[in-house]
C-alpha cells in the first residue's frame, strides 16, 4: 500500500510524520505478512503429513484411516473414499511437498491452491472443523493466492533473476 500523494503540500509537520510512519508500517507489513502466512499455513499440514510416512514409505496407518475411518460427507450422506490407498498417498505427499514449497516461497500460489483444495476435501471429511481449522486455513490460502509470495521468497528471487 502506498501513501504517496495522500497529503497536500500544506500538510503540517505532525501530519507528515504520521503519514511517513503509516507508510513505513505498510512497507513492513507488506514484506512480513506473506512469509508469516506461508509458515502459519504450512505447519499444520506438514505436521499431519509427517504422521503418514514411515521413512520413505506410506505408513499402513495412513492407508487404514482412508479405508476405514475417513468418510466423505456429501449432501447428508456418508461415503467411503474411492481408491483409499491412492487418496492416502496423495494426501500424505501433498501434506509434505506443498508446505515445503510454501515455506520456501516457491510456486507459492500453486502450493496455496493445492492446500486450499486439500482443505475443501478435509471439510468434507470433518464437517465440524470448519470454524476452528478449515476457515482459517482457507483464508490464509486465499490470501496467499491473492497477495503472492511476497518479497522474501524464492519466487521473488526467480522473478528478479529472469528479468535481466
Amino acid at each position: 500500500m502506498s501513501f504517496d500523494g495522500a497529503l497536500g503540500p500544506s500538510a503540517s509537520a505532525p501530519a507528515r510524520a504520521v503519514h511517513a510512519l503509516l507508510a513505513w508500517f505498510a512497507a513492513i507489513g507488506a514484506a512480513l505478512a506473506p512469509p508469516v502466512l506461508r509458515i502459519a499455513l504450512a505447519i499444520p499440514f506438514f505436521r499431519s503429513g509427517m504422521t503418514k510416512w514411515d521413512g520413505f514409505s506410506l505408513s499402513s496407518s495412513a492407508v487404514y484411516l482412508f479405508e476405514n475411518e475417513f468418510k466423505l460427507h456429501l449432501f447428508g450422506a456418508v461415503y467411503a473414499f474411492p481408491l483409499p490407498a491412492l487418496a492416502a498417498f496423495l494426501s500424505a505427499t501433498g501434506e509434505i511437498v506443498l508446505p515445503v514449497l510454501l515455506v520456501l516461497g516457491l510456486g507459492t500460489r500453486f502450493a496455496a491452491l493445492g492446500i486450499l483444495a486439500m482443505t475443501a476435501v478435509i471439510q468434507l471429511v470433518v464437517p465440524d472443523g470448519w470454524l476452528t481449522y478449515h476457515l482459517p486455513w482457507a483464508a490464509m490460502a486465499l490470501a496467499l493466492i491473492a497477495l503472492g509470495p511476497g518479497p522474501l521468497s524464492l519466487d521473488r528471487l526467480i522473478a528478479l533473476a529472469t528479468r535481466r
